[in-house]
């Protein structure tokens, strides 16, 4: 058994980076439509806060999986959620079947964002490079 629960702190991070990184990749591969999106939001400086959103997941994404700096990337893919959900997902000025898929997008935010702050408290597991580093 604690053969099992040492890889699942490394499965967890796998899981909850998954969405970042492919989000991430898909920004770059469909620059144009991702930016048009967020026009459509109302954002200014649309190339900037993309690029921005690109490096925040992929940085911080990739962070978080290897286990590299576990913390600080698991913040910089925090500081990235809040505003992204709070633009991207405000089910408060929707209604109907709009509201409720916004709502649970919101959601799905909220508890990726409580994963990331038990990352940043208590750190990668025993399998990282934080933790080779460290000797453990």
């Amino acid at each position: 058994m604690n053969a099992i629960i040492r890889f699942l702190p490394l499965m967890g991070r796998i899981l909850i980076t998954s969405i970042f990184l492919m989000s991430g990749f898909g920004k770059i591969t469909d620059w144009s439509g991702t930016a048009g999106y967020m026009a459509s939001k109302g954002m200014p400086m649309v190339p900037l806060f993309l690029t921005g959103a690109i490096l925040f997941e992929l940085g911080g994404g990739l962070s978080v999986l290897l286990g590299f700096k576990t913390g600080t990337g698991a913040l910089v893919l925090a500081v990235f959620l809040i505003p992204a959900t709070l633009i991207f997902h405000n089910f408060w000025t929707l209604d109907g079947m709009e509201q409720q898929m916004q709502m649970a997008m919101f959601m799905k935010n909220f508890s990726i964002l409580g994963g990331l702050l038990l990352l940043t408290a208590f750190g990668p597991g025993p399998i990282s490079i934080d933790n080779r580093q460290k000797g453990v």
